[in-house]
């Protein structure tokens, strides 16, 4: 009992802001490259084919499947003949910054049972209008502009569809967190001062952060926490740092209308050339080409 308490407030520190829900009907114009959004996108497929791809493998969308999309995850989406799709796009929020998905930058498939199409019908049906009805093209849809509207409409949102919507994004992200290629960042596992190091990044993206000063605080020889936090997440510290910094860029750069000096001093950037050289480093674009490419946006 103990243990599924633990678990509950764990869980429960995360929270969703929809941006859209809808079922669309795509076709050959459904082709889009190097996508690299802040949100999650969920796909359940009741006709037709399609692809996503990445780097790194080349996904078949299928009928009778449900797909999740992390944020930060740059893909490319597909269709050659005809596609129909119930779809869902979404924030996620955490108490202590630290993504459900925070190890799983990938994307993942699993058979839809009867629940996920009840789920994906009825977050439609308690959330009519939340479509993207500009375009189906994330260069014309990603835009600052259209981030505020959707905001509104949740704030307008009864306590009874809030609730129900967190319920539905909650139950279908369940769904993937048992999958061999899920691999969970468990506090329980994690030495506390690890955990606590990522906690203190996260909710201090905007301070010049140093290894060094991060083994201080966790009063550990600084190689010595080095080895534990590569051990622990995969990471140097730095470069978990650097993720975590450019992911907070990349958020406010398609969320906001911010300038470059304005972003870094957010992220605690000294100059725009190590930041902009960072960004590269981390998403494999320059700050413009990211904007260019996957956004639509002129700063």
């Amino acid at each position: 009992m103990k243990k599924n308490n633990s678990l509950m407030k764990r869980f429960l520190k995360h929270s969703f802001s929809l941006l859209n829900v809808e079922y669309v009907k795509l076709n050959h114009n459904w082709n889009f490259k190097n996508v690299l959004s802040p949100y999650y996108r969920v796909y359940y497929i009741d006709e037709g084919e399609g692809h996503i791809s990445t780097d790194h493998a080349n996904l078949l969308l299928e009928a009778g499947y449900l797909y999740i999309i992390p944020s930060f995850t740059l893909c490319s989406l597909s269709c050659d003949e005809y596609l129909s799709q119930y779809f869902i796009q979404f924030f996620e929020e955490s108490g202590n910054g630290i993504s459900l998905f925070q190890n799983n930058r990938t994307i993942m498939k699993v058979p839809a049972n009867e629940t996920d199409i009840a789920n994906m019908k009825r977050i439609l049906h308690i959330n009519p209008g939340r479509g993207i009805n500009r375009s189906n093209n994330p260069k014309v849809y990603e835009k600052h502009i259209y981030y505020k509207e959707y905001q509104e409409l949740n704030n307008n949102q009864s306590s009874a569809t809030f609730i129900e919507t967190q319920g539905i994004i909650l139950q279908i992200i369940s769904r993937f967190l048992n999958l061999g290629s899920f691999k969970p960042l468990s506090p329980n596992s994690m030495p506390g001062k690890i955990l606590e190091a990522m906690n203190y990044i996260q909710l201090n993206l905007s301070q010049h952060l140093t290894v060094a000063h991060l083994a201080e605080r966790a009063n550990q020889n600084q190689d010595y926490f080095s080895r534990l936090f590569m051990e622990s997440t995969g990471l140097r510290p730095l470069m978990y740092i650097h993720e975590r910094k450019i992911e907070r860029a990349q958020y406010l750069m398609t969320t906001t209308d911010m300038s470059y000096v304005k972003i870094i001093e957010e992220i605690g950037f000294e100059d725009l050339s190590y930041f902009s050289r960072t960004f590269k480093k981390v998403t494999g674009f320059t700050p413009e080409q990211y904007k260019k490419k996957n956004l639509g946006i002129h700063m």
